[in-house]
């Protein structure tokens, strides 16, 4: 589908605004395309399979704490594993950075491949590891090498797909489209939450722990080939074809970001950050807290985390669509303010020690991010322009899931820890909410529903 970029005059503090026909007039809309399906399904897929490699980690928390962090203290080597799962995310700003100019010179597509390849060999390397006892010292120090190739190849991956299936969907869809998209990284902690229920009843609880937790970790790399084949078949879209061949020889992606984007950029790691530590305590953090703080088994707390992602899974692309009918700015307030209010509830619920209160308050939560997401998703590529959009959104995007996303389950469990205050993580996000909200609110956050690149 090819769209041409119609010229207006610029909104004061915000991005180009460029109007789109047929947005929210009575025109036909074009017709679905084979390869826009294609590319939809290939972005999707690849989201799944880079967030079931990053989920796989935290779904396995106490395990890698016992196998690769053994110590007299629990909460130490609990510590100890959450900080590695942090070390990921330091680096996903610079794989962002790396990949991101990459894709807006020689394309989406390519890099795309690169990074599933590199994701899912590393994530199977992750489950043919010896542990501390076998190792020794190597054990962690392999864990951390492994953790660094995922997090350096997911800063290209978590940007790069949006930003093609958003170049390739329709003006009026991009909500819709974008967050089945981002849907498609809550499905894997219910396939993978269900293979580690399934194995750990399967089978006694020191083959478990031996080796029976690794075989959903070498799923990775037949995974990755898959998504690779699918995204062979697509191409790239007509939007960045005509950027292409606008670009000067001497064009660099990154002075140009940095050069015309350090305000947006600024504004997406805000916009981002809240909902990366929402993210992450769910699909990260909660399964080990409700063990941990919840007291309930590990069967129990995976059960209740894969509904709970299952519940976010199908209630997303709807906020999305709200998104594209309101716009992605009253979502944004609207999720944020949800957030600020229902997390500290949402919290204590999780900790109560009642299977259906935790699954209560892990729904309450979902829901809330759901309202946010229905706008931050688009917003975060839709803000930047086709020629620097990957570089701009992959350093906000991994710039803001490092500082606030991967510290997300080691400051939950530092502040448990601190505090003896079982929901201290839901005032955390609440806080953090609080300011996102206010920031929405009295900066010059712009709407950017149908604008073009």
């Amino acid at each position: 589908m090819t769209i041409n970029d119609t010229k207006t005059q610029p909104v004061p503090g915000a991005v180009e605004a460029q109007t789109t026909p047929g947005l929210t007039g009575s025109a036909q809309a074009p017709k679905i395309t084979k390869m826009q399906r294609r590319v939809l399904l290939g972005g999707s897929v690849g989201q799944f399979i880079e967030f079931y490699d990053f989920t796989l980690y935290g779904l396995t928390a106490v395990i890698f704490s016992q196998l690769f962090f053994p110590g007299s203290n629990p909460l130490a080597a609990m510590l100890a594993t959450f900080a590695t799962f942090g070390v990921a995310f330091v680096v996903r700003p610079l794989g962002g950075l790396f990949f991101g100019a990459l894709g807006d010179r020689i394309g989406r597509r390519r890099v795309l491949t690169i990074t599933l390849i590199a994701i899912g060999g590393a994530t199977a390397l992750m489950g043919l590891l010896p542990g501390y006892a076998q190792i020794g010292a190597w054990a962690p120090a392999l864990l951390v090498l492994c953790r660094l190739v995922q997090g350096f190849s997911a800063g290209g991956e978590s940007v790069g797909a949006p930003s093609f299936v958003f170049e390739h969907a329709p003006v009026s869809k991009r909500g819709f489209w974008l967050n089945i998209t981002i849907a498609a990284t809550a499905l894997p902690s219910v396939v993978a939450g269900t293979m580690i229920l399934i194995l750990s009843q399967s089978m006694p609880n020191e083959a478990f722990i031996a080796w029976g937790w690794r075989l959903p970790f070498l799923l990775a790399l037949p995974l990755a080939l898959f998504g690779v084949w699918i995204r062979s078949r697509t191409e790239e879209s007509a939007a960045f074809k005509d950027a292409k061949a606008s670009q000067a020889k001497e064009f660099s992606p990154i002075r140009e970001a940095f050069r015309e984007n350090k305000l947006r950029m600024l504004q997406v790691i805000f916009v981002m950050g809240l909902t990366a530590m929402g993210f992450y305590f769910l699909s990260a953090y909660f399964v080990s807290y409700v063990q941990t703080t919840g007291h309930l088994s590990r069967e129990q707390s995976l059960l209740i985390n894969a509904g709970a992602l299952a519940l976010y899974a199908v209630l997303l692309p709807i906020g999305g669509r709200l998104g594209d009918r309101f716009g992605r700015k009253p979502m944004l307030i609207a999720g944020s303010a949800a957030i600020a209010i229902l997390s500290v509830p949402s919290f204590m619920l999780v900790t109560s020690g009642s299977l259906p209160l935790a699954l209560l308050g892990q729904a309450i939560f979902v829901v809330a991010l759901c309202i946010y997401g229905g706008g931050c998703y688009t917003f975060f590529v839709e803000i930047f322009t086709t020629k620097t959009r990957f570089t701009s959104a992959a350093v906000s995007y991994n710039g803001a899931y490092a500082i606030f996303g991967g510290t997300a389950p080691f400051i939950g469990t530092a502040l448990v820890g601190a505090s003896g205050v079982p929901h201290a993580p839901g005032v955390y996000m609440a806080a953090a909410a609080a300011v996102v909200l206010l920031l929405v609110l009295f900066t010059r956050v712009p709407e950017t529903r149908g604008r073009m690149g």
